[in-house]
């Protein structure tokens, strides 16, 4: 059982609770580095689309996990993302490390933008509303043709630095380890914002938006504020799956995509950075699991192909329902139950971690 005594208000805010905790965090990055050369080539490309999906899980946690703003389209902030890195290059001939910041911050304003009107929005109309822009970024792309190409879609050129070269098919490894570089970047932004002024505004908004009023928050601007962070950390996840993928069109970053999206973060567990780790990978590694075991069934069986259409999503909403409801907390609240119980043994109780209603009397009727 480990015991952590506070002597000042700093050991909040620390960037780590306590010495134990930074050096797993140290192990899990020489791991983390060390992981090209212990998998194969294919798996290579699968930790780097994992690791894609968790800065896009982490775009949509500040929103909907530190804030607590439903969201069902962020699909749009990836397809911006996206579509002004590989533009920014090709129509303007910016370098990728000009195009790719770049990329985030159009997204980021265009989030902001969008967010203003909406910032009355609670709940499932906020979400509808976020569906609408998410339908309406793929008709402007088809609409866009001229600049898009439309449905026929772009290519995304590969990644150039300084004249090093990154290539998902070519050089699976540089690309990543370019991406894993991205990601720690942004979980310390994460991090950081979460320990800001800014970040506990952020939280005072999600817990109680009249509380947070009378502490003196602008709610308005602060929803606008993290609706334009979540889409410029989205916006940036977009660009990097753009030059994953290779090529792309508007089906790319449809409706779907945003759904699964929200499904990662609730999955992986709401408001932390480790449940958009978690998440990610149930969304990246689940389809490769699907089709594995699927091999496995037909040589088993030795019959032929087995194709069940709507198997995937099917699988998807059934994990879904299940954290629903057995564990609400996802997969990292799981583990911190888990973490909790041997450091606490034997004085664990069950009621420790019993859901508490978070809102005021004064909201109920809202």
């Amino acid at each position: 059982m480990r015991t952590v005594f506070k002597t000042s208000y700093d050991a909040d805010i620390n960037l780590f609770k306590h010495s134990a905790q930074r050096n797993w965090y140290i192990l899990l990055l020489a791991f983390a580095l060390a992981l090209p050369f212990l998998i194969s080539s294919f798996a290579i490309g699968e930790a780097t689309n994992l690791l894609i999906w968790a800065i896009a899980c982490m775009g949509l946690m500040i929103l909907v996990g530190q804030t607590g703003q439903a969201s069902l389209g962020h699909a749009a902030f990836l397809a911006v993302g996206c579509y002004a890195n590989v533009l920014l290059q090709e129509r303007l001939g910016l370098p990728f490390i000009l195009s790719f910041p770049l990329a985030g911050l159009i997204a980021g304003v265009a989030g902001a933008l969008i967010a203003m009107p909406m910032t009355k929005l609670h709940g499932v109309y906020l979400a509808i509303g976020t569906i609408a822009i998410a339908i309406l970024t793929d008709d402007f792309i088809v609409i866009a043709t001229p600049l898009t190409n439309g449905v026929m879609g772009l290519f995304a050129p590969d990644i150039s630095i300084f004249g090093y070269g990154f290539n998902r098919y070519g050089n699976p490894v540089g690309l990543y380890y370019l991406i894993l570089g991205i990601t720690l970047l942004v979980v310390l932004g994460y991090r950081n914002l979460q320990r800001s002024p800014l970040g506990r505004s952020f939280a005072a908004i999600r817990d109680s938006e009249i509380s947070a009023q009378a502490m003196g928050v602008n709610v308005a601007r602060t929803k606008a504020v993290a609706f334009g962070i979540s889409a410029g950390v989205t916006g940036l996840a977009g660009a990097l799956m753009g030059h994953f993928a290779g090529i792309f069109n508007n089906e790319t970053f449809n409706i779907i995509l945003s759904i699964q999206l929200l499904l990662a973060i609730v999955i992986g567990g709401l408001g932390t950075i480790h449940g958009a780790f978690f998440g990610a990978a149930v969304i990246a590694l689940l389809p490769q699991t699907i089709a594995m075991g699927r091999d496995f069934l037909n040589k088993f069986m030795a019959s032929g192909s087995i194709a069940i259409p709507g198997l995937e999503a099917a699988i998807f909403g059934g994990i879904l329902i299940a954290f629903i409801l057995f564990e609400p907390q996802g997969i990292y609240g799981r583990w911190f139950k888990i973490r909790t119980w041997f450091e606490l043994f034997p004085f664990y109780r069950r009621d420790m971690f019993r859901r508490q209603k978070s809102y005021l009397k004064t909201e109920r009727m809202r």
